[in-house]
């Protein structure tokens, strides 16, 4: 079985579900309340191991309860946590997270120890990365220690998948290392400076990505599915209709699962198809780690 390494951030998701979100300064009386395990890196590396893959998960996380409570989810997943560091300094990294009756979220996000996830770190996991077939990274850690990381499995000839969020400016030789990135529509505005509005503004910015030196560009489009474009070819993938109650992690999902269909061996387009459907699971329940389907799960 190929492996898959994933390097990014544990946090605890505090999660409330109200009618609407908040305005600035206004006080709203929620619904439900749930505290589960979260993180983008986590989430990931968790949907990567439902899926059926075999993950090992590189990250950091406070000396403390959140922190030991997640090693043990990881742990009880069937995740590699080797390479889970421990910060005596700073506490595990915690997410806010509010949730509207359409499912829709807004985050916020104490990095804690995620944000000391260093190059230190990493080249002490320096030969889990090298014997990995795919490594898959996001950006709520050190964006030194993402190039860092980037940097070594793309010398080893390991595929680079990465997940640019939260969205942020990249340079020209992180992108040159990458080989399959997948930006939401408002992360690839953000990297390319096209709005995404609709097909035709998806290929351009998928276009110029691919010029920024990026091989493979799959743009996710939340309830319209995804946009491939490889080898110069693009191919449209819809997703599946679902009344969604919570978007939360639905793109590491797409992420995990993706990563899992290409190590066993499926074309982009078969990867892609499978990832969609496993988020249409996803937004269908509450939480971050909580909805999180297994193989089983997709028909």
């Amino acid at each position: 079985m190929s492996k898959i390494v994933v390097i990014g951030s544990s946090n605890t998701d505090m999660v409330i579900k109200a009618d609407r979100l908040p305005a600035p300064g206004e006080t709203i009386i929620g619904k439900q309340f749930m505290m589960t395990p979260g993180g983008k890196g986590a989430n990931q590396a968790v949907a990567a191991t439902r899926m059926g893959g075999a993950v090992s998960f590189i990250a950091k996380t406070g000396n403390d309860l959140f922190g030991r409570q997640s090693v043990e989810l990881y742990k009880s997943e069937g995740i590699g946590t080797e390479y889970i560091f421990s910060d005596t300094e700073n506490p595990s990294g915690v997410a806010l997270i509010s949730v509207d009756d359409q499912g829709e979220n807004c985050i916020l996000v104490a990095p804690g120890a995620n944000g000391t996830l260093s190059v230190k770190d990493i080249e002490k996991a320096k030969k889990e990365i090298e014997s990995a077939d795919i490594m898959l990274i996001q950006l709520e850690i050190p964006i030194e220690t993402v190039e860092y990381a980037v940097k070594i499995a793309f010398e080893k000839g390991v595929k680079v998948v990465l997940n640019p969020a939260p969205a942020r400016s990249l340079s020209t030789n992180l992108l040159k290392s990458i080989d399959i990135i997948t930006p939401n529509k408002n992360e690839a505005e953000l990297l390319t400076g096209i709005h995404v509005r609709d097909s035709a503004s998806a290929r351009k910015a998928a276009d110029s990505l691919h010029e920024k030196g990026v091989k493979t560009v799959i743009i996710t489009l939340g309830s319209k599915g995804a946009l491939i474009r490889e080898n110069g070819e693009y191919h449209e993938i819809k997703a599946q209709k679902v009344k969604a109650v919570d978007t939360t992690a639905a793109g590491d999902t797409f992420c995990g699962t993706l990563c899992v269909g290409l190590s066993e061996g499926m074309t982009i387009v078969e990867a892609v198809k499978l990832a969609c459907k496993a988020c249409a699971i996803t937004v269908t329940r509450m939480g971050a780690q909580a909805s999180i389907p297994f193989r089983r799960d997709i028909s």
